[in-house]
């Protein structure tokens, strides 16, 4: 994530959206016990912590690249050709370069 972003989102007075989510009620009295206790106002404060962890860590697993390596291995065991694997990822490390250079430029990402 940028900086740019990054400091918009702790800005305190970030706009806010009404959400009605439906949750158990013994959930909500769990929530209710422990935010004080992790040092938060109250639960709604505690559930969007929750959300916008969840939140960051698969925007990040999602939009980072992939780990090759976990890949290749996965290729070979069902079969791939090795000559189809290694122009593959030769095909991938030429886009993710591409990409890199496009988003530092401040080009749009595909």
């Amino acid at each position: 994530m940028r900086i740019s972003e990054l400091r918009k989102r702790v800005r305190k007075d970030r706009p806010m959206t009404s959400v009605t989510l439906r949750i158990p009620d013994d959930v909500v009295d769990d929530l209710k016990r422990i935010a004080p206790r992790l040092g938060f106002s109250g639960y709604q404060p505690l559930i969007r912590a929750y959300v916008g962890q969840g939140l960051r860590r698969d925007i990040e697993r999602l939009e980072s690249p992939p780990d090759m390596q976990r890949v290749v291995t996965s290729l070979r065991r069902h079969g791939v050709n090795e000559k189809v694997i290694q122009s593959t990822v030769v095909d991938l490390q030429q886009n993710l370069t591409t990409r890199s250079r496009r988003t530092r430029a401040g080009g749009a990402r595909p």
